[in-house]
């Protein structure tokens, strides 16, 4: 995708914003010469409200959501031609002269959603609003390894074919949390813009957030999300070289690199993330090295796939009996010899504890010479492709 031919369309979608709409819809107009109202069953249908305004209008009969209004912008601009939509609230919160704000991003990372960063510093905003985004951010960070500033901004540039690409279930509040989560875990960018906000006084306030039923929408969907996150399988990519569906397996370590540097990942990254899988999979972490492994990877935005695989380099019995022996020697100064029901049953609880100590010890020593091991396999994977590219375009 060129600059040339990016076309972006403002929606706004609305839903029962009689005081504010005209108003957000005539800043819109003076900054950006497209701009789409999706009226989400208003009882004051927006095209009364906009008579006399060069805005086009989307109108559902009965009130579907946020997201549902969105995704149908989405499909209306898509289908006159447009390249991404830039949703701002029409509740006057945001200032849609922060537009221009988001037009040199998007020229330069088209594939790329960018969010509005509110800083409520100063503007009255309600506690339990800076507290919601809080919370959002850490489970975005949690589910993806991303850190994002502002999750729940309404303000935002969405490239159509991300939309398109994605499988995405929420219409609700909700539908702003899902559709980042899973634009991350496709391979797309996430980047910021900081935005002016303004809250109104208190009695002035608007909103149509249904406390108890969108957050329990909020809270099932961050559910699932990080019970899909902890899972071992790759995401389906957007505008990236796809897996395919190919097997990450340490019995087939050039194949899994392979693909596995598709994903956008550099061999150090990737070596790191190997090296971290075998340190934490020589733990005594019984019956939950997967999960502990999948969200220590998340949080330093590692390649979880690697790290998973790399770690049943440690299955039983080999690396958790030599971690044991290394504990033995390290507490008696001599090596276990014995294995019986008194050593490796009734002593239980000993042995647990060597292991501890040995892999202490030995993981980290393990890691890094795996991570070695990965990094410079990766590099004569990548060299190779890179002379095979050069000699093509020779």
């Amino acid at each position: 995708m060129t600059y040339s031919n990016l076309k972006i369309m403002i929606v706004i979608p609305a839903y029962n914003n009689p005081g504010t709409l005209r108003d957000v819809v005539l800043r819109a107009l003076s900054v950006h010469d497209r701009v789409m109202v999706v009226d989400d069953g208003s009882r004051d249908t927006a095209e009364d409200l906009l008579k006399g305004l060069d805005v086009r209008v989307v109108r559902h009969t009965k009130n579907m959501g946020k997201g549902a209004a969105i995704l149908t912008g989405a499909m209306e601009a898509d289908r006159l031609g447009m390249t991404h939509i830039v949703t701002i609230d029409a509740d006057g919160q945001h200032d849609p002269a922060d537009f221009s704000r988001f037009l040199p991003i998007v020229h330069e990372n088209p594939h790329a959603i960018v969010i509005g960063r509110r800083h409520f510093q100063g503007t009255g905003a309600p506690r339990l609003s800076v507290f919601g985004r809080n919370f959002s951010n850490f489970w975005m960070r949690l589910q993806t390894g991303i850190s994002v500033g502002d999750t729940q901004s309404g303000f935002r540039a969405y490239p159509l074919a991300v939309l398109k690409g994605l499988r995405l279930r929420e219409r609700h509040y909700s539908f702003e949390v899902e559709v980042l989560v899973k634009a991350a875990w496709a391979g797309v960018k996430i980047m910021e813009t900081d935005v002016s906000v303004y809250y109104p006084p208190s009695e002035q306030r608007v909103s149509h957030f249904r406390g108890f039923m969108d957050n329990l929408r909020i809270s099932i969907l961050n559910t699932k999300l990080t019970m899909r996150s902890i899972l071992p399988m790759p995401h389906r990519k957007i505008h990236f070289n796809d897996m395919g569906g190919e097997a990450i397996s340490v019995l087939h370590p050039v194949r899994s690199m392979k693909t596995l540097l598709t994903e956008n990942t550099s061999p150090g990254r990737l070596a790191a993330a190997g090296a971290l899988g075998v340190f934490l999979g020589a733990l005594p972490l019984i019956a939950c090295h997967t999960i502990v492994i999948i969200l220590v990877t998340g949080f330093f935005r590692l390649n979880k796939v690697a790290a998973v695989a790399a770690s049943q380099l440690c299955m039983p019995p080999m690396v958790p009996a030599i971690c044991i022996e290394a504990g033995y020697f390290i507490r008696n100064g001599r090596f276990l010899t014995e294995i019986s029901l008194e050593t490796i049953g009734y002593q239980a609880l000993q042995r647990i504890y060597e292991w501890i100590l040995g892999s202490l010890i030995l993981g980290p020593v393990m890691g890094i010479i795996v991570g070695l091991l990965i990094y410079v396999t990766a590099l004569v994977i990548m060299r190779g492709r890179f002379i095979i590219a050069r000699d093509k375009l020779l």
